[in-house]
């Protein structure tokens, strides 16, 4: 008979139920393996894993190199079952100068650069523990920290490392998990040190004095720190902020007074040759007129330089508009989520952070001076038993030569334990001199007054805090400001003012001609034309207004909805070809019609009418547009249009307008008032038709109009000369029968 497979168990369960079961195993796996580091040593799993496995591997500092290769193959078939570019990538991390501002890996061989170029195959690279990595693992032999079963049970590996070198926040950290994420800035670790030598003396000191003392990160890659101190004050109060980093530069004089600007330094994370194809990009496309070329001149030391438009332009404005333009300027986000000794996740403030640095030194220093009281409680009882075998050599010979268990009768004759007992059986010959014995006496006085001075370290708070501040005076010895690693890098500079950089900076100026078409389409064609005869139009279209302008310029126009618009000239489409129809720029309804367009110069004055005869006069510089759909000035009823403008002349005191019947009226420009929006005062009354044309004139200089042979003047007008609101006359002979004074 052939056997059946045992059934197995099957459990019924709701889908909803299963799967929110399942993924919040993953997503704890995620938080508490992978993601989040410990705030204790800074370190997540994997890089932990590899500390340990190099120190396993004898890879300190003072030894040789072991391949990349070993150390990932011991981590992966150990401690860290994952695939072996991850580990190869995050141990390459550690060894990246320009990525930890204290480096936890030396290598050697290629392992990467600034410009983003990957590292070396594992195969090539070499690699060992350096002197903060050995900091961090210093005294794991001492049962300074729990350990527990590899995934396999056949290794142990610890849970956090004793670190006694505040690396969360000297080498920050980054990590995207489930729900939550970290990043923390690198800082200096000699400032770090004065913070928490500060706060064992003072528990609840102030953030500001704490910013005092921890001005702001310190990135591997220098820059400048430009954030307000409240910003950051506050960002380290709460766990959660963002600091501004700029890169560092300088002027360098040429000859025949040109100059170059050099950066030294980038932002931290920002890769070096995606930044200048940034910028080349920017270039080719106009959008930086100030800058003339960049080129990369760096070799160990950053050096990129800029070379500006000319000699006249103002480096500050250049670097300002950089600043604005590419990553020449960045903002690293603070969020200090991270692990805290129960392994809970959450956002931790800076004396949170630094003070559960403190708390994990102390724990370490209380079960390093347990282990190290019972490594001599041991030994004691070791050198009281060689003691007692001195002070009774004889009887001890004795013993040993007669009786087979001599062992135990060692024990019963001089009040011994097993451990004591052994030591004598085990003692050599040559150790029964009396140089020895002096030895073994000297030992047992200084291991028992170490004793008496542990136990009072164990009884005595106030003593273990005062160990640790020493501790934390060692760190800033070794890793401090005075050493050559441990130099501020990053600049804490003052925070920008907002540099308004005037328009002219950002564009080329260059002479053009503005064309626009009765049928609505606009162009810019190089250089002031004089003459316009040559220009093509579609087929049924034609010159409407030509106006000469600068690149820089803004172009306003009027429209039959009373509303100005405004259009930058740089963005009008190219001379070439019939230009683009207006209303892709500008958001112009179906039925109204620009009306008049000028090239805005600022502080004039205009005089603005709809065709029911109704208007005002309005500031030029009141008229400007920010968006695409205009400003409306014009107040119109449905069945009304807007019907002309004129810009008051600075002489001007009179106003003249004509309607649709031909009758002319002259009144004093006091008569009507300034305003912004409106819908006017009358300017003419009608019984019939509306407002042809309105223009304003200076009384004693005439009323002149445009003919096809140029203007015409007419100085005799006091007899049309009224009132506002009158109906007025029919104009004097020669006046044009379209009713238009231009």
């Amino acid at each position: 008979m052939s056997k059946t497979a045992p059934v197995e168990e099957i459990r019924e369960a709701r889908l909803a139920d299963a799967l929110s079961e399942r993924y919040l195993s993953y997503a704890l796996s995620t938080i508490m393996s992978r993601s989040l580091p410990d705030v204790r040593d800074g370190l997540k799993p994997v890089h932990r894993r590899l500390l340990y496995a190099m120190r396993q591997l004898k890879l300190d500092p003072e030894t040789g190199f072991k391949k990349c290769a070993r150390v990932v193959g011991d981590v992966i078939g150990k401690y860290h079952p994952h695939g072996d570019a991850s580990v190869y990538d995050a141990l390459v991390r550690l060894a990246q100068e320009f990525a930890q501002r204290y480096p936890l890996v030396d290598g050697q061989g290629n392992f990467g650069n600034i410009d983003g170029d990957n590292a070396a195959a594992m195969r090539y690279t070499e690699s060992r523990m350096t002197a903060v990595a050995k900091a961090l693992l210093d005294g794991i032999e001492q049962d300074t920290v729990d350990f527990r079963e590899t995934y396999d049970g056949e290794e142990e590996e610890p849970l956090v490392l004793p670190a006694c070198f505040p690396n969360l926040l000297a080498n920050g950290a980054a990590g995207i998990a489930v729900g939550m994420a970290t990043n923390i800035p690198p800082h200096n670790v000699g400032e770090l040190c004065d913070a928490l030598a500060h706060l064992i003396r003072f528990p609840n000191v102030r953030f500001d004095k704490l910013v005092n003392l921890i001005p702001g990160p310190d990135f591997p890659t220098g820059g400048v720190l430009v954030e307000t101190h409240d910003n950051i004050m506050n960002a380290y109060k709460t766990g959660r902020g963002s600091f501004r980093l700029r890169a560092r530069w300088k002027k360098e004089k040429l000859a025949h007074g040109q100059y170059h600007i050099v950066i030294t330094e980038i932002p931290y994370q920002v890769q070096k040759s995606r930044l200048i194809e940034k910028v080349a990009d920017l270039l080719n496309t106009r959008k930086l007129p100030m800058l003339n070329d960049i080129r990369d001149e760096s070799a160990e030391d950053i050096r990129i330089i800029l070379e500006p438009k000319n000699r006249t332009v103002d480096a500050e404005l250049l670097m300002e508009h950089l600043f604005k333009q590419t990553d020449l300027e960045t903002r690293f986000g603070l969020n200090m989520n991270v692990l805290d000794a129960k392994n809970i996740p959450g956002v931790m403030n800076l004396r949170d952070a630094l003070q559960a640095f403190l708390d994990h030194r102390h724990d370490v220093l209380i079960r390093r001076t347990k282990y190290r009281l019972g490594k001599i409680e041991h030994r004691l009882e070791v050198l009281g038993g060689l003691l007692a075998a001195y002070l009774n050599l004889d009887e001890v010979i004795r013993i040993i030569r007669e009786h087979d268990d001599a062992k135990e009768k060692l024990m019963i004759a001089f009040d011994l334990t097993e451990v004591p007992a052994d030591a004598i059986l085990n003692m050599r010959l040559r150790q029964l001199r009396k140089l020895e014995e002096m030895e073994i006496r000297k030992e047992n006085d200084a291991l028992t007054k170490e004793r008496t001075e542990l136990k009072a370290l164990l009884k005595d708070e106030k003593n273990r805090w005062k160990t640790i501040a020493d501790e934390i005076v060692d760190i800033k010895k070794k890793f401090g400001k005075k050493t050559e690693l441990g130099k501020r890098r990053t600049t804490i500079g003052e925070a920008p003012t907002a540099v308004i950089v005037p328009l002219e900076a950002m564009i080329e100026k260059e002479p053009i001609t503005v064309i626009y078409s009765e049928k609505g389409w606009v162009r810019a064609t190089k250089g002031h034309l004089d003459d316009t005869s040559s220009l093509k139009f579609k087929e049924g279209d034609r010159l409407q207004f030509a106006l000469g302008a600068e690149t820089t310029d803004k172009l306003i126009a009027f429209a039959t909805n009373g509303r100005f618009y405004t259009i930058g000239v740089d963005k009008l489409p190219g001379g070439r070809g019939h230009g683009e129809p207006i209303r892709l720029m500008i958001d112009l309804p179906n039925g109204d019609e620009i009306i008049d367009m000028f090239i805005f110069q600022g502080g004039r004055r205009m005089l603005i009418a709809s065709d029911a005869g109704r208007g005002f006069v309005i500031k030029e510089d009141d008229v400007m547009a920010q968006t695409k759909n205009g400003k409306q000035a014009l107040n119109l009823k449905p069945d009304q249009e807007a019907q002309t403008l004129a810009f008051v002349g600075d002489n001007h005191d009179h106003v003249a307008v004509i309607g649709t019947k031909r009758k002319l009226l002259i009144f004093p420009l006091e008569e009507l008032p300034e305003m912004n929006r409106g819908a006017g005062v009358i300017l003419q009354k009608y019984s019939q038709g509306g407002m042809s044309d309105v223009t304003t004139l200076n009384l004693k200089e005439g009323l002149s109009w445009l003919t096809g042979a140029g203007m015409r003047t007419e100085p005799n007008i006091k007899t049309w000369v009224g009132k506002r609101a009158q109906a007025g006359q029919l104009p004097f002979k020669g006046f044009p029968k379209a009713g238009r004074f231009k």
